[in-house]
């Protein structure tokens, strides 16, 4: 696995559209202020040519300009490190236009988003074999104040830490909009985590390990069956670690979660799984014919044997941990902290996961 070398102090940061452009608010207005986040943190900025636009269907621009903007900004000797500008709904379509011999063929570097970006940051581990970050996209640099994941995601690119762990509150509703597109997350709801053990039983701890890969469940299937679909060949080479998906979803309900979940399955993505994590679903209330998030998530996963962990911050109800794509990570869960059981206070749930270069 290529690991890109950490975003030098005084460094340049990359920026491209790839799906969404930050054409309308409140994406403007927090972009904007984004940019001078960076750039009062000693960051200069390049700006692809898309970033501010909205002429394309579901993406900034034709998938032709945007999988050259990508192609170019990636490989780019002006750039440290590159951040999407936003999600958005059909990335898939500029694919054919990445040059991916290219991107293999240059100096790794760390490229970050969430989303529609999981077209990138997947099969930059599939395909290119290089690590990248599944993380808040650019506008959200922008929020006053900042929030610790925000931070955290920041400092996974500058190689100021390899550890990550879970925020204590959660956002159901955004407050953000286009009269108020600097709002920080609407962070009500307590975290609160499910851990299951190899046998599909709840439990208080689990710990596993392995290579993560993953992303957002509305694109990998997009992505399975298709040319672009290396996976098999990618678990093979790191069979001996292991394979930890990361997985959470957008436009999905449970429906169609769990038709996604068993196509995975049938297609031999799940070949050497060592374990699971699974962010909120953003439509976490849905309960379509009856079928639970739970059933929808484990009913053709049960078999595999190995632990899970179920509503972890991941996805699109922030905060989200920053994933390192493509490396081998440790992770740590428990229902109670040391400190807990010590003085008696209340149970507060972890998730901690350790990258390691490998």
């Amino acid at each position: 696995m290529r690991y890109p070398e950490p975003l030098k102090k005084r460094g340049t940061v990359g920026f491209a559209a790839p799906s969404f452009g930050a054409a309308v608010e409140p994406y403007r207005s927090a972009f904007k202020n984004a940019l001078k986040f960076f750039e009062a943190e000693g960051y200069s900025v390049q700006l692809g040519p898309n970033c501010f636009a909205g002429e394309g269907t579901g993406i900034s621009n034709l998938p032709s300009m945007c999988g050259k903007e990508l192609t170019d900004i990636y490989c780019s000797s002006e750039n440290g490190a590159v951040i999407s500008v936003g999600g958005g709904e059909l990335m898939c379509e500029i694919l054919d236009h990445i040059d991916f011999e290219k991107v293999r063929n240059s100096p790794a570097k760390w490229f970050m988003g969430y989303s529609d970006n999981t077209n990138f940051t997947f099969l930059l581990n599939t395909l290119c074999d290089t690590a990248s970050i599944y993380g808040p996209c650019a506008p959200a640099f922008g929020m006053e104040p900042l929030h610790p994941a925000l931070s955290d995601a920041f400092s996974l690119i500058t190689g100021k830490r390899s550890k990550v762990k879970n925020y204590e509150k959660w956002e159901r509703e955004s407050l953000k909009g286009p009269e108020n597109p600097l709002e920080p997350f609407n962070c009500t709801e307590d975290f609160a985590p499910v851990f299951y053990d190899e046998k599909g039983r709840k439990t208080g701890k689990v710990s596993f390990e392995g290579r993560m890969i993953g992303g957002c469940v509305d694109c990998l299937i997009n992505i399975c069956g298709t040319k672009f679909d290396m996976v098999s060949k990618f678990c093979e080479k790191y069979k001996d670690d292991g394979i930890v998906w990361f997985l959470e979803s957008c436009d999905l309900n449970t429906v169609s979660f769990r038709r996604a979940m068993w196509q995975l399955k049938h297609a031999g993505w799940f070949k050497y799984v060592r374990g699971f994590i699974f962010g909120r679903p953003y439509l976490i209330d849905d309960c379509s014919i009856g079928l639970s998030w739970e059933d929808a998530v484990f009913e053709h996963i049960k078999d595999l044997g190995v632990p899970c962990v179920r509503d972890a911050d991941l996805g699109h109800l922030p905060p989200m941990m920053p994933v390192i794509s493509g490396s081998f990570a440790k992770i740590r869960c428990e229902t109670s902290s040391p400190s807990s059981e010590c003085d008696g206070s209340a149970a507060k749930p972890s998730v901690r996961i350790e990258y390691i270069k490998r």
